[in-house]
């Protein structure tokens, strides 16, 4: 399972449950959030697979020699570009991009489902700081890139956590290598990935 340690103090846990085929086979995952141990919700039906991608763009953003390290210096602050901000880019339409764009976000069963359901939702923000020089006559501000995972539970209430790019490529880690003991294997999304998960390959018959 992932673990978050929230702004507030609490504890949330995402814990991969598998969703099994008419054989019983698992071959994907709906996550079900918990936190300090109660139960808060469930999200992200069959979400595996988009989670196990974006562990692999990550582990790609935070390499010495990737685009993102030029403008980011420190890995921490190195994340992936969302597909909605990388195609309006593309697509020279930069200006339109979202100021605070998402990661993924994922409801109980579609991300039309109403907010009751709960939600868990990962956006990127900058932040700046003020650094004073040594002689208090001026300064610079330093920018740092952080992932903001928030999530609501079926009662409405939520809680969130910010993470530096070692700190979400840690709970992505954990959340597909868990899924992959659950019996959901996601081995050839992260192939080109230095995220690995030793667990046998799926032999699940899909009945969506």
């Amino acid at each position: 399972m992932g673990e978050l340690c929230c702004v507030d103090g609490s504890r949330l846990e995402v814990i991969p449950i598998p969703s099994r085929d008419r054989g019983g086979t698992p071959y994907e995952v709906t996550l079900q959030l918990e936190r300090d141990g109660e139960v808060f919700g469930s999200v992200g039906e069959r979400c595996g697979y988009f989670l196990a991608t974006l562990a692999r763009t990550l582990a790609a953003a935070r390499v010495e020699d990737s685009p993102q390290a030029c403008a980011w210096p420190d890995e921490d602050d190195r994340f992936p570009d969302p597909p909605l901000h990388a195609a309006l880019r593309a697509h020279g339409a930069g200006d339109l991009t979202p100021r605070e764009p998402e990661l993924f976000a994922f409801r109980h069963r579609e991300r039309a489902d109403v907010a009751s359901t709960g939600e868990l939702r990962c956006t990127l923000r900058t932040f700046s700081t003020w650094l004073c020089a040594g002689d208090g006559r001026g300064g610079e501000w330093r920018l740092a890139r952080r992932a903001v995972v928030e999530a609501w539970g079926v009662g409405g209430c939520g809680v969130r956590a910010v993470l530096t790019s070692t700190e979400l490529a840690g709970f992505l880690t954990a959340l597909v290598s868990e899924a992959g003991r659950v019996g959901a294997d996601y081995r050839d999304v992260l192939v080109s990935s230095s995220v690995r998960t030793p667990h046998p390959a799926s032999r699940a018959i899909i009945d969506c």
